[in-house]
């Protein structure tokens, strides 16, 4: 197997939607793009899958080398192989690359976030970082749309938050910042025990459209030259914003289910929006 086909299998297995929004890509920009998934895949596999935050903490710092090693060196990892090819052809840089493994040590090392500035943190290196490399793969002309890709990244990061709010309480991890907890008088165990209430639904009311405004700010902040170009990420914020209204709609009941949509669903979303351009 290549590196190009286990980064591709990487991306398939997942069953992501961001998989949907590269299929209609030229070969070489798809190439670079499913690395650039696969990578953050697996980052974000030792920090789901491993118990002990030592051992995590371990794998990350392999993988901080083998980013390293991307510059003139020679990596082990499929997917850093992979990498090394995306990063040569289209100047991904180095430093956003390591930015998203401090986005998952943070993970390592909390499990609330004070205020949404804190999260905000957070979600720039996990999101952001990942929206301004896939910008430079999808290729732009106006320093603008540096603006737009991470806000969308950051959008993104915001519906996966509300759409996994249960699912992180079972890991014991919260994201909803302590601050709005407070002011929407939700006690974090209400969350941790699945507990849902009015106040919880106004808590994700506040979310769901701060998560709109972000998507909002994005597509306006597009330069219309770079539209067409800028088209993958178009298609995921039509899969993500569809999944965002999907779980207003079911009362934001996000403790105990996951909102997702179904494969020929997200196929359909993303024609329609690659057609329109």
């Amino acid at each position: 197997m290549t590196p190009d086909e286990y980064c591709q299998e990487k991306a398939a297995r997942s069953g992501s939607s961001f998989y949907y929004s590269f299929l209609f890509l030229p070969q070489n920009r798809r190439r670079a793009i499913t690395a650039l998934y696969a990578f953050c895949r697996e980052v974000d596999d030792v920090v789901d899958e491993c118990q002990d935050p030592q051992v995590a903490a371990t794998k990350l710092a392999w993988w901080r080398r083998e980013l390293a090693s991307i510059d003139g060196g020679q990596p082990q990892h499929p997917v850093t192989q992979a990498l090394q090819a995306a990063s040569a052809e289209f100047n991904l840089p180095q430093e956003q690359l390591q930015e998203i493994v401090d986005g998952m040590e943070m993970d390592l090392q909390q499990s609330r976030y004070l205020d949404f500035k804190a999260l905000s943190l957070y979600c720039y290196r996990v999101a952001g970082v990942v929206g301004l490399l896939a910008a430079e793969i999808f290729g732009y002309q106006d320093r603008r749309t540096q603006r737009y890709a991470h806000d969308l990244g950051l959008a993104f990061q915001l519906t996966n938050i509300i759409r996994d709010v249960g699912e992180d309480a079972r890991m014991g991890r919260i994201y909803l910042p302590i601050d709005e907890l407070q002011r929407f008088e939700v006690p974090a165990a209400d969350i941790l025990n699945a507990r849902h209430s009015d106040n919880f639904r106004r808590l994700m009311d506040f979310q769901v459209e701060r998560a709109e405004s972000y998507y909002a700010q994005a597509i306006d902040a597009l330069p219309a030259a770079d539209r067409r170009a800028q088209r993958p990420g178009l298609v995921m914020a039509a899969i993500y914003r569809t999944l965002l209204d999907e779980i207003k709609r079911d009362g934001c009941q996000v403790l105990t289910q996951r909102t997702s949509l179904t494969p020929i669903r997200k196929l359909w979303i993303a024609w329609r929006t690659w057609v329109r351009g």
